[in-house]
């Protein structure tokens, strides 16, 4: 009977290695944490004033600390029915030419930049390199620069004070197009357009039934930016509307906060920051709903196999 007797090399190599904790590491996430608890900070203190102020009277706001309720009198739900009743409705007029304006707009731009990124991303054809250039320099162009000769060019078209003044304008978002351009040439495999081809679907049928449901994450997420940027706009419907019935939110809560500035306007303020939180709350409702969306078409085709 032999007995295998272990090298002394061999018990030392299976032996547990102990390592020591990489100290930089840890103190890399200490300061990120740090930092993301300053921005969250940042990000959540005027939603919190939002939400504390606008539970508060008019003589409440002038005469209490602005981070903290009041002791007196809890006004939310007064000064939400002030805010859709005053001047005779006008919010619920501005939350509907808001929404018409994202509907219309932000769907428009969230389509046409669909349609126009997969066909960019999946077939060739002559002059795709000026198209794709083109794309780029439109993104780098801040929309406040355009504001002004679109202003001009819809002047003379009889557009201006219009709804499709501001619509218009929205339906062109480069952005959205890069995005679904780039999203759309990961996502969709060459190969299972091919088959789709030979089994004799056509080209509308094959992007309907196959690639729609591929680019589901990438639509969400054009569609949540062009949301944002359409029910956020205010330059635009600033120098295009004239007329306060198709004032947007952003436009007619400016208006409130002016008439809040004058002598015996004070009243109105309580109703410019409960405004406010109601305008946010839709945007907020939104994110939270698709946020699962949102993530996986920002992180779709990021990493290639």
């Amino acid at each position: 009977m032999t007995a295998t007797v272990q090298s002394p090399r061999r018990a030392k190599d299976a032996a547990p290695v102990r390592r020591k904790p990489y100290r930089r590491g840890n103190r890399r996430s200490l300061t990120l944490t740090l930092l993301t608890g300053v921005v969250a900070i940042y990000s959540l203190v005027p939603l919190f004033w939002l939400v504390v102020n606008a539970t508060k009277t008019p003589e409440g706001l002038l005469g209490s600390f602005g981070l903290w309720f009041d002791d007196g009198e809890f006004a939310l739900f007064d000064n939400i029915a002030q805010t859709f009743t005053y001047d005779d409705g006008a919010f619920v007029r501005w939350l509907g030419n808001t929404v018409m304006y994202v509907v219309v707009g932000a769907g428009g731009a969230t389509l046409l930049a669909t349609l126009a990124g997969y066909g960019l991303a999946k077939f060739n054809f002559v002059g795709k390199r000026a198209v794709f250039a083109t794309v780029i320099g439109a993104v780098a162009v801040p929309g406040t620069a355009l504001a002004v000769p679109t202003f001009l060019m819809f002047s003379k078209m009889g557009l201006t004070n219009t709804p499709w003044s501001v619509i218009i304008p929205s339906l062109v978002s480069p952005f959205g197009l890069y995005l679904m351009w780039t999203f759309s040439a990961q996502a969709i495999p060459d190969e299972m357009l091919e088959a789709a081809r030979m089994d004799g679907a056509g080209e509308f049928r094959t992007f309907l039934r196959i690639s729609v449901p591929l680019l589901g994450p990438g639509i969400v997420t054009v569609l949540l930016f062009t949301m944002v940027a359409t029910w956020n706009n205010y330059f635009l419907p600033l120098i295009m509307l004239k007329d306060p019935a198709w004032y947007p939110l952003t436009i007619g809560l400016n208006a409130w906060n002016d008439q809040a500035q004058t002598v015996g306007g004070q009243a109105v303020f309580n109703l410019v920051i409960t405004g406010s939180l109601l305008t946010i709350l839709p945007l907020l409702a939104a994110f939270l709903l698709l946020q699962r969306y949102w993530q996986s078409g920002l992180t779709a085709g990021s990493v290639k196999e």
